[in-house]
């Protein structure tokens, strides 16, 4: 990717359309003078009172239990270094969204404008009453050591500084599991470590205490081996320094176990590599370039087990695995401090959950056919969504068994179920969809790229690596906007195609014979199939059709109805499918939801209900959900005869009948689908009783398209969508002046749906 364009892109991203990242928004009601009233004078005064009499209740009353302050000075950003407090804002901000999308925990930012470490103490004490819990973040190192030490000590919320912790509790997990793996005790394991900064030596730290010895650990800085004669020393680097002269790296690592880099790239070779015992651990975690590149090490080395940073490769030790819900379980039990009891309750979570079977949403995401604890898994993945119901409850019961909980867990099965609902609010599906399709890029069309807004969603595509787009239109319009917004496709993976251009009159030809050959008992002449292969809807259609592109996108220009009429007339149904359908995913706050049928038929029948439902329901577990149905109406359960609530109460018969597997019921209102508590309260004969519903299928178009777009337009909801449903080819359509967003969004869906297909038909030829 062009540099100047990924700089303005981020650029774009951080100032556009508000700057920054995150905001507060009010949770309770404002709309009226009662309501504010109650919020500020004179209801105010009453939890004001109940805290003054009792501090304890300001988690009862206000949001300090769920706020964190993630603080820095802007020492040791990243890895840009001592950029001022300002400029650490953006990276803070940033934290403060992981806490938020990965742990339901709100966030203030703060940056404070000192290097002097005691007055960065007295700053962090004076503002700790409005928090919950400091997270510590970008401070350089020896000041962060005595900053976290004097602030836990004299704190009295969780206080912890996750560059140095994060990546150590994170590396422990792979550790033990990798340990287990190459069948070593931990007590005999010689480490090799490349760095000494304040990850490092929280790593070290955390080893010993899972039973490291610290007479196995070599590390080594940019100054080389730590050996007793150096002064430059900290304390906690003191500890581990070795006696007499030090050694290279070289030489060090000869007949090592571990190797952890925690350093710079490049900087552990292949001989190395080699001079390490059998079944050698590598965590080569420097950003982006790790110290031995992963397919070298394994290229070298096939008994190594290896992790990195990066997400690209298997076992990325990623401090969102951590920190998160670390925070949380603290957050929840009030814990006093994070202890080192806390820390090892997370290590020990995250390496048994490797160890448990992987959700299918899982394996879906990162394109395995199985995840299997091993060499390449031996540390949860980011998207896993169970992390927020082991992590939190593991570090939370530590809390308590350690002394340090405050406000100590009874029902955990209630609590654990409260911290899945916290996964509702986020875009989880959204990246677990796009992680999905960069597993295996397709070619998509891009039948208006000429259209400055489907052109942006394209190069997104190419960048992101989500697909190879091929943007059909005026050439010369296109290389113009391509050259606005700064798409360099000049390296491959883009391809421009104007259909009406002479150079492709040839193909044209070969589609119109194509097109007329499949229609010509329709109706359709030969001129006509050659006068509309000069149309891009069609042309585009007809590349998928022929295999010369794997998927199509269009819509953006032009109304529904005139872009499905050739989409119907050349792509056609697939095997065993009567009725074409659309469902929308809305991300709402209360999870993922599938609203079906929102775009094709206007009233369908009892028949074609049951059959939207069917294929809804495996589009619903091609995203790796198990699909829960609600065949809605104006009626519950036979409370009216009207023939629209009859026909829906025909197709739940049907579907009981003749897919008893399925769970799906009605008719019902739609406001009991998706209340769980009142519908098991009013309808526990129901297979929905208990249940949390995540398909919504609607009595006709008119009901789920007025549904999905006051959802998506009142309440800011993400739509993907209309979803095709049924057709024999992987084409899907935009919705007439669809956002940027969107397009991206629908585009993933195309790649995953031909992924699906095309993984379904060699199972079929395989039979």
């Amino acid at each position: 990717m062009n540099p100047y364009s990924k700089r303005r892109e981020a650029l774009l991203y951080h100032a556009k359309p508000q700057p920054g990242k995150i905001q507060v928004v009010p949770t309770k009601k404002y709309a009226t003078q009662r309501d504010l009233s109650l919020a500020y004078s004179p209801g105010v005064a009453e939890p004001c009172l109940e805290i003054a009499k009792e501090v304890d209740n300001v988690y009862k009353y206000t949001a300090k239990g769920n706020l964190v302050a993630v603080i820095s000075n802007g020492t040791a950003v990243l890895g840009l270094g001592d950029i001022g407090p300002e400029a650490s804002k953006p990276v803070m901000e940033g934290k403060g969204l992981l806490f938020k999308i990965f742990a339901d925990i709100d966030v203030f930012d703060i940056e404070v404008g000192t290097k002097d470490i005691d007055a960065f103490i007295e700053t962090v004490k004076n503002i700790a009453p409005t928090f919950g819990g400091i997270n510590l973040e970008d401070i350089k190192a020896p000041e962060s050591f005595e900053i976290e030490r004097r602030l836990v000590e004299e704190l009295n919320i969780p206080v912890m500084h996750d560059d140095q912790h994060g990546t150590a509790i994170i590396s422990s997990a792979a550790l033990l599991n990798a340990v287990e793996l190459a069948n070593k005790k931990i007590e005999d394991v010689k480490i090799v470590v490349s760095g000494a900064g304040s990850a490092a030596m929280a790593c070290v730290n955390l080893y010993t205490l899972l039973g490291v010895q610290a007479s196995n650990i070599t590390m080594f800085d940019k100054d080389g081996m730590l050996v007793t004669s150096r002064t430059d020393l900290s304390d906690t680097q003191q500890r581990y320094a070795k006696k007499g002269e030090a050694l290279l790296l070289q030489e060090a690592i000869k007949n090592s176990d571990v190797f952890l880099g925690l350093s710079v790239g490049n900087i552990l070779t292949p001989e190395m590599l080699l001079s390490m015992n059998s079944d050698p651990i590598v965590f080569a975690m420097a950003n982006p370039v790790p110290e031995i590149e992963y397919n070298l090490a394994v290229a070298t080395r096939d008994d190594i087990i290896m992790a990195t940073g990066r997400s690209d490769y298997p076992n990325q030790v990623n401090n969102v695995l951590g920190f998160p819900y670390i925070f949380r379980g603290a957050l929840d039990v009030r814990a006093s401090k994070i202890n080192e009891e806390m820390k090892m309750a997370a290590v020990v979570a995250l390496a048994e959950l490797a160890k448990e079977p992987v959700p299918e949403q899982v394996n879906i995401a990162y394109g395995e056919t199985k995840l299997n604890f091993g060499r390449d898994y031996i540390i949860p993945k980011p998207f896993d969504p169970r992390l927020i119901g082991v992590v939190p409850p593991a570090v939370a019961k530590a809390a308590m068994d350690s002394g340090v909980a405050k406000n100590p867990i009874t029902d955990w099965t209630k609590y654990t179920d409260e911290l899945l609902e916290r996964l509702g609010n986020d875009n989880k599906m959204i990246r677990l969809l796009t992680n999905r399709a960069k597993t295996d890029p397709k070619r998509i069309v891009f039948a208006e790229a000429d259209h400055l807004d489907v052109l942006k969603a394209a190069q997104i595509v190419h960048e992101e690596q989500i697909g190879s787009p091929i943007l059909l239109g005026n050439k010369e319009i296109i290389e113009e906007l391509m050259a606005e917004i700064d798409f360099d496709a000049s390296d491959n993976g883009v391809t421009i195609i104007d259909p009406k251009m002479p150079e492709e009159k040839e193909r044209r030809e070969r589609y119109a014979e194509a097109y007329w050959v499949s229609r010509q008992r329709r109706g359709l002449t030969k001129l006509d199939a050659q006068k509309w292969m000069r149309e891009r809807n069609y042309f585009a259609a007809m590349m998928v059709n022929e295999g010369e592109a794997d998927a199509m996108v269009t819509g953006y220009s032009r109304s529904y109805p005139s872009v499905v009429k050739p989409v119907m007339q050349l792509i056609g149904k697939a095997n065993g499918v009567s009725k074409i359908a659309t469902t929308n995913l809305m991300m709402t706050k209360r999870g993922p939801i599938f609203l079906s049928d929102t775009a094709i038929n206007p009233d369908p029948t009892a028949e074609d209900l049951a059959k939207i439902a069917l294929m809804t329901a495996r589009t619903v577990k091609m995203f790796g959900m198990e699909p829960v149905l609600a065949m809605v109406s104006f009626s519950n359960f036979g409370s009216s005869s009207d023939k629209g609530a009859n026909k829906v109460r025909e197709a739940v018969a049907f579907l009981h009948k003749n897919h008893p597997d399925l769970i799906v019921d009605g008719e019902v209102q739609a406001d009991f689908a998706l209340n769980q508590d009142m519908f098991k309260d009013k309808f526990p004969f129901s297979k929905l009783a208990g249940k949390k519903v995540n398909t919504l299928i609607f009595p006709n178009l008119e009901s789920a398209n007025i549904t999905y777009k006051l959802l998506k337009e009142l309440n800011q909801i993400v739509s993907i969508g209309p979803i095709m449903l049924g057709l024999d080819k992987p084409v899907h359509i935009f919705q007439l002046g669809a956002s940027v967003d969107e397009m991206v969004n629908m585009s993933a869906v195309a790649v995953v749906d031909a992924q699906e297909k095309e993984r379904r038909l060699k199972l079929s030829k395989s039979r």
